[in-house]
């Protein structure tokens, strides 16, 4: 049987990478990545930032994150989380507070196993909210 990735990563605060990051495992970002980003989990802290084409598997939001996302698998914004631009991903969750204003392509399943899925989406949703009440 074949281990999972044990590779964790961090851009920590006070670190901007201008250009491409490529990773496996997990990363966090708690600096700013502006470019693009290809990685299998990543996380972007509440005090991160990403400016970015980014293509992972899973990414969770905490933070800011502006740009196209393409995740295989789960995208997830906190209730610290910033997203807009445009989003393509299998499983969406936004807890309450988190912010959304991103066109959102829902991939079904099966699609998500082929990159034809991945790249084009079955049905779109367009989305300009914030949910939940921020004091």
């Amino acid at each position: 049987m074949k281990n999972k990735s044990q590779d964790f990563s961090i851009i920590d605060k006070e670190l901007t990478v201008d250009g491409s990051v490529s990773t496996k495992g997990r990363l966090v970002i708690k600096g700013v990545v502006k470019g693009t980003l290809v990685g299998e989990n990543v996380v972007i802290a509440e005090e991160g930032a990403v400016y970015a084409d980014t293509k992972v598997n899973n990414m969770t939001i905490g933070g800011i994150f502006e740009g196209e996302v393409r995740a295989s698998n789960k995208l997830i914004i906190l209730s610290t989380g910033n997203c807009s631009g445009k989003v393509v991903c299998k499983d969406f969750i936004v807890e309450v507070g988190g912010v959304l204003n991103a066109r959102v392509s829902c991939i079904r399943a099966q699609d998500s196993k082929s990159k034809k899925g991945l790249f084009t989406s079955k049905k779109i949703n367009s989305i300009s909210s914030t949910t939940g009440d921020k004091k």
